[in-house]
Order: structure tokens, then sequence, then C-alpha cells
């Protein structure tokens, strides 16, 4: 009997290894998802806080699909830190699709002004959205993402152009 729990043992050992290295496979053979910024809004503001709803367009370039459980934020526009924020946002991305991922992330008054001042110079928005996406059952469990991107505004700010 002692010699039969052995080979269980040692069966169960060897399943576990496969197992967890066919998990780290799949991490190594992973692309990174494309994040974008698709909209901020405003949700509240007070005293010297402001707190943001945030939406980055998640795209999988994989052939499996990304369980996010969880994402943080730091946001930063026109080179200066904006806001920031985390959430247990959990939302399924298909395979070689898309899905929108929203959180709250908060700013004070201070970070703010910094970030829009020559806007109405330059007509243009700049941003920076760089944090970490937890997916769920896979390896690695953490995925880093650094998005940047410019918005032009510089049509609508000129001078006998409306909105």
């Amino acid at each position: 009997m002692t010699g039969l729990a052995t080979v269980w043992k040692l069966g169960a050992a060897l399943a576990a290894a496969l197992a967890l290295g066919g998990c780290a496979h799949l991490g190594t053979g992973l692309e990174p998802p494309r994040i974008s910024l698709a909209d901020i809004t405003i949700q509240q503001s007070r005293g010297l806080e402001s707190a943001f709803l945030v939406t980055l367009r998640v795209v999988n370039p994989n052939d499996v699909v990304l369980d996010v459980q969880a994402v943080t934020l730091d946001l930063e526009i026109n080179d200066t830190p904006f806001a920031t924020g985390a959430s247990p946002s959990a939302v399924s991305i298909p395979a070689f699709g898309s899905e929108l991922l929203s959180l709250q992330a908060y700013s004070s008054v201070i970070h703010m002004v910094r970030g829009m001042i020559g806007i109405h110079q330059s007509g243009q928005l700049t941003y920076r959205a760089k944090g970490r996406l937890r997916l769920g059952g896979m390896a690695p469990p953490l995925v880093p993402f650094d998005a940047s991107g410019t918005f032009d505004f510089s049509e609508l700010i000129k001078p006998g152009k409306r909105p």
C-alpha cells in the first residue's frame, strides 16, 4: 500500500507540474492588450478633490478570452499627473475583440489646473494612461499597460468656429 501511495503522490506532483507549466506557457505567449482613453467624465467635485469616471478601451489581440478582474490607473494630462484610481472592474474581453472598462479616478484641483494649462493655446491635449490589469486564471496575473495619445481641439477653438 505504501508503494501505491507513493505512485499516486508522484502522479499528482507530475500532473500539477504539467498544469503549472501549461499556464506559464500561456502567459508567455500572450500579447499585452492595447489600451486607449475612450472617455473621461467628471462625477463630483468638492473642496480640493474631483472624482472622474474614466473609460478605457481595451483591445485583446490574443486568441483567448481575457477575464479582467481589476484595473489600476495613473493618468497624466499634458505631461502632468492628473488622476489616479483603482477598480474591481470585472469584464471579459473576447478573443480578437474589445470592450470598454470604466473606473473611478480622483484628482486634486491643483493637478487638474496644471494638466489643463496650455490647452487653449496649443489646442491639444495629450494623455498617458499607465496601470495594470489583473487577469483571472492566467499567467502572468498582472499585465502592465502604458498608453498615450493626443486629442486635437485646434479646429474647435479657432475664432468663428462653432462646435
